[in-house]
């Protein structure tokens, strides 16, 4: 009887297993094929190249809201840390040169990440209210140093290997996103430190009477998104060729949307890099279909909100099955 009565569970879960493991693979291949039917374009070469060009700052940035989000928390100050990111970057090339510039757009964003952390972990404020005075902080610092308008003194040499360069066809801002993601993905599987972060976001009182120190798991966490954001700051402004202080406008929604439809829990704890790829995917994929359908891009704003918002339903329609 003790048995049977622990199978059942096991069993009438099973197919939300399956939806859970292969929903997601599905769903790319059917928004692919029914793109690809309507518009033969959709499987050419160069427009694979684009799509993976345009993805490849999103794919970063994810990765540190990956982090925040199994941590408990989320990071809404990514998209304007990368543009701060490029921008300061570019203003120090003349004086520190392309090495000296790159280095600085990734301790840009570190510096702001540790910001982050800091106080959160300082004052015990919620992440919310933090990154979203980050974001600010941010996005009026671009501004005022750029006066509002974008620099274009980029290198031709980012440009064309970083911006529009590829290795047997594929575009060298995608391998660099993919190692990234590669990197990311192993830091949470293979290390104490990615352990801690999915305790920390289980349980924080557990965690932290289990000997995790909690206070320096969250500080390197938003270490981790803000340099996160600013090696896709190296990333965004050698294929836009450009500097923009308003850089990735809205990223912030469409990074946390790609991590909560791949499946990771907004409430922390549960979560992989690989579901986190395959939500990036998703929207990529929406997007370009839009695109080609001649949809509007005001229309796609709302379709990401509709999107961020049936994804939450999801959660919590998973987090209660669970339970």
């Amino acid at each position: 009887m003790t048995s049977a009565a622990v199978e059942k569970p096991s069993s009438a879960s099973r197919p939300y297993r399956v939806i859970a493991k292969f929903g997601l693979p599905l769903l790319v291949v059917a928004i692919g094929i029914a793109t690809g039917l309507r518009e033969p374009h959709f499987w050419s070469i160069a427009n694979a190249q684009n799509l993976a060009r345009q993805l490849s700052p999103l794919q970063i940035v994810v990765i540190g809201q990956l982090f925040a989000l199994l941590s408990g928390g989320l990071d809404l100050s990514v998209a304007s840390v990368m543009a701060c990111s490029g921008v300061v970057g570019i203003l120090a090339l003349p004086y520190a040169g392309l090495t000296g510039a790159l280095a600085a757009m990734i301790l840009t964003g570190l510096l702001f990440g540790l910001g982050n952390g800091a106080l959160i972990v300082g004052f015990s404020v919620s992440p919310f209210i933090v990154t979203l005075g980050m974001l600010s902080v941010a996005k009026g610092l671009s501004l005022l140093l750029t006066g509002g308008l974008p620099l274009y003194a980029v290198p031709d040499s980012l440009v064309d290997i970083l911006g529009f360069g590829a290795v047997f066809g594929v575009p060298v801002s995608s391998i660099v996103a993919f190692a990234a993601m590669l990197a990311g993905s192993l830091v949470l599987r293979r290390t104490i430190f990615g352990r801690h972060v999915y305790a920390v976001g289980s349980s924080e009182l557990a965690a932290r009477n289990s000997g995790v120190r909690v206070g320096h798991v969250r500080l390197a966490v938003y270490a981790i998104s803000g340099a996160a954001a600013g090696l896709a700051a190296i990333v965004m402004t050698a294929w836009v060729s450009a500097a923009q202080p308003l850089a990735g406008e809205g990223m912030e929604l469409q990074s946390i949307a790609a991590v909560v439809v791949g499946g990771v829990a907004l409430a922390g704890g549960s979560g992989n890099m690989l579901q986190a790829f395959y939500g990036v995917l998703v929207l990529g994929l929406l997007s370009n279909a839009l695109n080609m359908a001649g949809v509007s891009s005001f229309l796609q704003v709302l379709v990401v909100g509709v999107v961020i918002l049936l994804a939450v339903v999801v959660d919590r329609l998973r987090t209660r099955t669970a339970t």
